[in-house]
């Protein structure tokens, strides 16, 4: 087949596809331009160079420099083994949205388009993106999911810190603080004992999952419970010792367990972010743009998940509606209707 030029997919890519052989030499590549008239004229070269002995494929980065790369800058390697042994050296320019669609296909035909954004489409943009690789992916429809919102109340969380420290005290004190200051578990497990000054009830965390560095308030119950922590903070390092590993999940199986707390699937240790988050709206009274304003979310639609936790001035004039219970529900001047009277009801009425 002679090369041929594929026009731009609505919804894949923007630019025209030059594909074909000429001379032997396959070609399969980004014209990387919109226009037609300058595509043909990319074509008519790629030619030249065939017939000249002068064409060379494309080089450049390839996916598996740029995964590894992205490991080496602490990137999430929990998807990427699929990625790497699908797209192997794949060119970086040959990476386009139709090919992100195919790996999502590829790899996981029975999925949900929640599982191939989670698994695919997300670390997919942190690797590109990491390698300077500028065009926005395109997520499936549904990619969100199900948004889940599970969280703890005062006394189950209660139950949960005396279940966890009966076990290991440091454990206790990580819960206490991811319960009452919403970092996420990687914030947590990151913190510096350089970055705490418990007088001041300040923590710093440099790096967030925005990308941005956050100012953490401590409360007071997480300033008594970190004076407590069997190591102290004098020193060097982290402030907890555990890392995010199979080993430090059923710990918080075991704590649950022990404390009579059964979780959804797939909700673990983001519970207590959630809880963080309804309690601020619960009991301390915040609204939306108030726990946008705590730093600890970054934008109006992920802190509107826990308007659920109250109730509106508007939803509670409920009270104010008739009561009509009192002597029909519960109490002795409820009457029994005889069967009699219920069959003479039921009976059709005569003509």
């Amino acid at each position: 087949m002679p090369l041929k030029l594929h026009p731009p997919r609505a919804g894949k890519s923007t630019n025209y596809t030059i594909r074909g052989t000429h001379l032997g030499q396959y070609v399969d590549r980004s014209a990387r331009t919109p226009d037609k008239a300058t595509a043909r004229k990319v074509l008519k070269k790629i030619e030249r160079d065939i017939e000249a002995g002068t064409f060379r494929e494309e080089t450049g980065p390839t996916f598996a420099d740029a995964a590894l790369a992205y490991l080496e800058a602490g990137g999430d390697d929990r998807f990427l083994a699929p990625l790497t042994s699908h797209f192997k050296t794949t060119p970086l320019t040959r990476i386009d949205q139709a090919a992100i669609d195919k790996a999502a296909a590829t790899l996981y035909p029975n999925g949900d388009n929640a599982t191939r954004n989670r698994q695919v489409y997300t670390p997919m943009s942190a690797i590109l993106k990491r390698a300077g690789v500028d065009f926005k992916i395109r997520r499936p429809k549904g990619a969100e999911g199900k948004k889940r919102t599970h969280w703890l109340w005062p006394e189950q969380a209660e139950s949960l810190f005396r279940a966890a420290s009966v076990r290991d005290e440091e454990f206790a004190i990580l819960l206490v603080l991811l319960c009452y200051t919403g970092m996420r578990l990687e914030e947590g497990l990151s913190l510096d004992c350089g970055m705490v000054r418990l007088d001041d009830n300040y923590a710093y965390v440099p790096d967030t999952k925005t990308g941005e560095p956050r100012a953490v308030f401590l409360p007071p119950v997480v300033v008594d419970a970190l004076k407590s922590h069997p190591r102290g903070l004098d020193r060097e390092g982290c402030v907890f010792r555990y890392h995010k590993s199979g080993a430090l999940y059923k710990k918080l199986r075991d704590a649950l367990k022990a404390a009579s707390i059964t979780l959804p699937p797939r909700v673990k240790f983001h519970v207590f972010r959630h809880t963080y988050g309804t309690w601020m709206t619960r009991y301390a009274g915040l609204d939306t743009k108030g726990l946008t304003d705590t730093g600890t979310w970054k934008d109006i639609k992920s802190a509107a998940r826990y308007r659920h936790a109250v109730t509106s001035e508007e939803a509670k004039k409920a009270a104010m509606l008739p009561d009509l219970t009192k002597s029909k529900i519960g109490g002795k001047g409820v009457e029994k209707k005889s069967t009699k009277k219920k069959e003479e009801h039921n009976e059709p009425l005569s003509e």
